[in-house]
């Protein structure tokens, strides 16, 4: 009987995998019934159960998960020749109940309407438009950082310890739902991850667990990108997966945020982005505009770039491969280039939202 029930439950990652696929077909009944239905009420759960706990459950759960694995595959070796069918149904039913866990807790928000759409923001630009927004840019960020440090060659130094900045990244949340009602955000779940060494190493900043919807950061990466992190990682919280979106969503709520250091590490995302977008479209103009960009600030980038730079290794590639993939997988084609895509919404946001 055992036995059984789970070749059963191993067969369903067929149905599963179809069920999912034809779903993607519909966005907008997952945006109604699943993004701003089912996800809303799992969600809040288990951030009301985690979001407590001052330490990341979900890191927890994954050490358990891993020794539990490990030991079985030890435990189990012997059978992959003598039970060679028990074990892969062994494997596969795990494997299935992972699938359905991660679509019903998370991932289905995949395939839910672009945010453009929901927002009733446009998504396309033109070059003119980019270098004028990033213009803009330039100007806000050197303002801030004059207002800041009085000095524009020095960098931008965080006051506020890890704890205190993840403690404020609220507030940009609750100022910008009164405008988009759709972003508020309760209750909190952020927390600095035990493993970010390994994710520091492997190229990401944090993440968001699909299974306690906690928000995890990388306590290593730079402080004053701190703000910008943990407010994407809110935004997937909130169910939005596509990286292009999380990210505008993450500006958006850094520069609402009353706290001028969030303000500044929020302008100076959305300029690297813009700087970037230039660079593949015209050299000299990003040469020009370059010039225009207080030293301080590029200061602060080259302390994001030394940081990455010290941790490079062999095997990130694999997982930006890995990573890419994945996003491919789930409705994102352009993989991990899906994070730069940002530039279309904030054009248009500061189009009808200058600056």
């Amino acid at each position: 009987m055992l036995k059984n029930k789970k070749l059963i439950i191993a067969l369903s990652i067929i149905p599963q995998y179809f069920i999912v696929k034809i779903l993607a077909r519909f966005p907008e009944f997952i945006e109604t019934n699943y993004s701003n239905g089912i996800y809303q009420f799992t969600s809040k759960l288990l951030r009301y159960a985690f979001g407590w706990i001052p330490f990341s459950v979900g890191d927890i759960l994954y050490t358990i998960a891993g020794i539990y694995i490990i030991r079985w595959f030890i435990l189990n070796r012997r059978r992959i020749i003598k039970d060679p069918k028990g074990w892969l149904i062994d494997v596969f039913s795990v494997v299935s109940i992972g699938y359905f866990a991660f679509y019903i807790f998370w991932g289905l928000n995949y395939y839910r309407l672009p945010l453009h759409k929901s927002l009733n923001i446009e998504n396309n630009y033109s070059t003119e438009e980019l270098i004028n927004v990033t213009e803009q840019l330039i100007k806000k960020s050197n303002t801030i950082l004059m207002d800041i440090n009085a000095i524009d060659t020095l960098k931008v130094e965080m006051p506020y310890s890890k704890s205190e900045l993840l403690d404020k990244t609220g507030n940009g949340y609750e100022i910008l739902a009164d405008k988009y009602p759709s972003l508020a955000h309760s209750p909190k779940s952020t927390k600095l991850s035990i493993y970010s060494l390994p994710l520091t190493y492997m190229g990401f900043s944090g993440y968001l667990n699909p299974f306690t919807n906690e928000a995890q950061i990388d306590g290593l990466i730079p402080l004053y990108v701190y703000p910008t992190t943990a407010c994407h990682e809110k935004a997937h919280q909130l169910g939005y997966a596509a990286e292009n979106e999380t990210n505008f969503i993450g500006f958006l709520a850094t520069i609402h945020n009353v706290d001028i250091y969030f303000k500044y590490s929020g302008y100076i995302f959305a300029l690297k982005h813009c700087m970037n977008e230039i660079y593949k479209r015209d050299q000299e103009v990003h040469k020009l505009l370059a010039c225009e960009i207080s030293h301080g600030i590029l200061l602060n980038y080259r302390e994001s770039y030394d940081f990455s730079m010290s941790y490079q290794n062999p095997l990130e590639p694999f997982f930006e491969v890995f990573w890419g993939n994945f996003l491919k997988a789930n409705n994102q084609d352009k993989g991990i280039e899906s994070y730069s895509y940002v530039v279309g919404l904030l054009v248009n946001y500061f189009k009808d939202n200058p600056i």
